[in-house]
């Protein structure tokens, strides 16, 4: 379950910097609740994945789905740049948090 925690707080995170972007810096409100209320869900679901997975593998992967996940939309919902290097860098990321949950349950 903790590993379902996890994923619910890394799109909370995506929902939460997506709704502080059409906050307009918070001069509008309906999006600014959003993401003040997406924050809660991001970290609250934080906190219970902690409580069975490492702070160095839930972490990394924390930040690691929220900044691919930013950036994947970015590019779909905001017309942000698809550069080649852009993706590439994406994908390393996605690697790399497919290493953490790889190697997230081996302790020593």
């Amino acid at each position: 379950m903790a590993w379902i925690y996890l994923l619910i707080s890394g799109l909370g995170e995506v929902s939460g910097v997506t709704f502080l972007k059409l906050s307009d810096g918070f001069r509008k409100w309906k999006p600014a609740i959003g993401a003040v209320l997406s924050g809660f869900v991001s970290f609250y679901f934080l906190s219970r994945a902690l409580q069975d997975i490492p702070i160095s593998t839930a972490y990394g992967i924390w930040t690691g789905i929220g900044s691919a996940g930013s950036v994947i939309l970015g590019m779909l919902v905001f017309k942000e740049s698809k550069a080649a290097l852009k993706l590439l860098f994406i994908a390393m990321i996605i690697a790399g948090v497919a290493g953490l949950r790889i190697v997230g349950g081996v302790h020593g």
